[in-house]
């Protein structure tokens, strides 16, 4: 079987609820604009209003912890959002695919709220990730339903649960950035602590599709990890080009079967006639 039948037959999978989608920033970054689409541009967004310290340069999350740490909080909170307040260029062709089929549930890592805004008025939640910066509760995520109101929990009724554990970068949500907000979650992590229950139930048997992300740093490797934890087996990655060393072993310890295409082959294969 081709990469591309592979892929489209794991699509189909997503859109029938027995494979996860786990999007990366590549995926969003369809939607064209000026918003940053990569770790690397988002910290080299950053770095343009705050000049870190030589060491910390071109790490996205020592960047924001300087920040953080000799700006406060809130000066990068404001770089953060104002980096992604532009407008998407066009429609995402997977965004909006994936609000059609409405499968139980989307895993979705980056910042911005594309996913949200396409699925508009269909049935849906939301379980972000949140940091700790200014919090009294003991806390690791925060739950809504499509209107914008905080629930206690994830509703199992919803048709789709979508996931964005490290939370959003717009007015009124909370990301995880900073080295310090990773800290307590990363601590905790390895006992599933921060995984919301729903969504550790929605997995349960089900493989995931990681599509538009990389695993060449180690923070990601580790969320990528735990949120597939005592999921299905037969796991897919599409990533183009080259691998890390570190990215090899994370596929080849997971169990997970790497198609070396773009992600514009996604879009590619929504494209295709059926039949």
């Amino acid at each position: 079987m081709d990469a591309y039948t592979t892929l489209e037959q794991a699509m189909a999978e997503v859109a029938a609820g027995t494979r996860i989608a786990y999007l990366g920033p590549d995926v969003s970054a369809l939607s064209g604009g000026t918003a940053p689409m990569t770790p690397q541009a988002l910290c080299a967004r950053i770095e343009a209003e705050v000049r870190p310290p030589r060491r910390a340069s071109g790490n996205l999350w020592a960047v924001a912890q300087y920040v953080e740490s000799r700006k406060f909080r809130a000066t990068l909170d404001d770089i953060v959002r104002r980096a992604f307040g532009a407008a998407p260029e066009r429609a995402n062709p997977v965004h909006d695919w994936l609000a059609r089929m409405r499968p139980p549930m989307v895993v979705d890592t980056w910042y911005d709220d594309g996913l949200l805004r396409a699925f508009g008025a269909a049935d849906w939640g939301l379980v972000q990730g949140v940091n700790r910066n200014g919090e009294r509760i003991d806390i690791f995520t925060r739950t809504y339903d499509r209107a914008g109101q905080e629930l206690p929990a994830a509703d199992p009724a919803w048709q789709t649960l979508i996931y964005k554990p490290h939370g959003m970068a717009r007015a009124g949500s909370s990301f995880l950035l900073s080295d310090s907000d990773y800290v307590e979650v990363l601590t905790e992590i390895d006992i599933q602590t921060p995984i919301p229950v729903e969504v550790q139930r929605r997995r349960t048997g089900r493989p995931f599709l990681f599509a538009g992300c990389r695993f060449d740093d180690q923070m990601l490797r580790i969320f990528a990890r735990q949120i597939a934890k005592r999921s299905g087996s037969g796991h897919i990655a599409v990533i183009p080009g080259a691998l890390t060393r570190m990215e090899q072993r994370f596929l080849d310890n997971n169990h997970i079967h790497r198609l070396d295409l773009p992600v514009e082959a996604l879009a590619e294969v929504l494209s295709v006639p059926e039949g």
